[in-house]
């Protein structure tokens, strides 16, 4: 099933979905299949498994220790592949590949994509690789059955947005301020108004992320945005509170 239908199926049931986050092999693999456990019972519909790299420019100071230390540890592109067919074996909710450009350059655009697909990932978002320099990818992709997910940013101008636009498939990650993760965003009227300004320019799902932490700002985007993108903030809860904490924040968003 292609992510847009799997996405809007959900949304018949769901006023909002959930899409979560893991750095693969941090804090361990182990740790890992735990907390997609624990997603998988609060009903979590998505889940980002991300690649580990050394200069992840898209993330926060927690999600750039989180992918140090899992690169300290040993962690491997094969691991993470062998890990992701793990997980989508095991688990309902849909698995996506986020990461960054040079994991795909060292193995290959075609062989990346080939092992996403016998992995079960129905997508990945490469937040430092522009439409225009990932042409044949996006192409490739959805030869696959594999959808390349476009980022739209509050500084985006409208043009931009249309280019983006027309290039959009599965959904789009609608980034809810400036800057990297990790940072409370306040998901006030700002948010809802590039959400509409996007909104004008794909009909496939928007899902906001950076900085979404709590039930009042689901509470916020419900009606307006169809997934909510939660990363940073459960990992907090991860590292200070264990599977019990995890557990007891996601049933917190109701």
């Amino acid at each position: 099933m292609e992510l847009n239908t799997y996405i809007r199926e959900r949304r018949r049931e769901k006023e909002l979905l959930i899409m979560a986050h893991v750095v693969c092999g941090y804090p361990s693999f182990e740790e890992n299949m735990q907390a997609l456990e624990i997603m998988q019972q609060a009903g979590v519909d998505l889940v980002e498994l991300q690649f580990p790299f050394s200069e992840p420019s898209a993330d926060g100071p927690i999600f750039v220790r989180a992918n140090e230390e899992s690169l300290k540890s040993g962690t491997t592109i094969d691991q993470c592949f062998a890990f992701m067919h793990a997980v989508t074996s095991r688990f309902t909710f849909k698995v996506l590949m986020m990461g960054y450009y040079n994991t795909v350059f060292k193995i290959g655009e075609k062989h990346f994509l080939k092992r996403l697909s016998a992995a079960g990932g129905v997508a990945f978002i490469l937040p430092d690789l522009p439409i225009e320099e990932s042409i044949m990818l996006r192409q490739e992709a959805l030869l696959r059955g594999v959808d390349p997910i476009i980022l739209m940013t509050p500084t985006t101008s409208d043009k931009r947005l249309a280019e983006l636009g027309a290039a959009s498939s599965g959904m789009v990650y609608v980034v809810a301020r400036k800057g990297v993760t990790g940072t409370k965003s306040n998901i006030d009227a700002g948010v809802l108004a590039l959400l509409e300004r996007c909104r004008r320019h794909t009909d496939v799902p928007l899902g906001v992320g950076f900085g979404i932490s709590n039930r009042d700002d689901l509470q916020v985007l419900r009606g307006t945005a169809d997934i909510a993108i939660i990363g940073t903030a459960a990992l907090r809860i991860w590292q200070n509170a264990g599977p019990s904490g995890l557990k007891d924040f996601f049933h917190s968003l109701g």
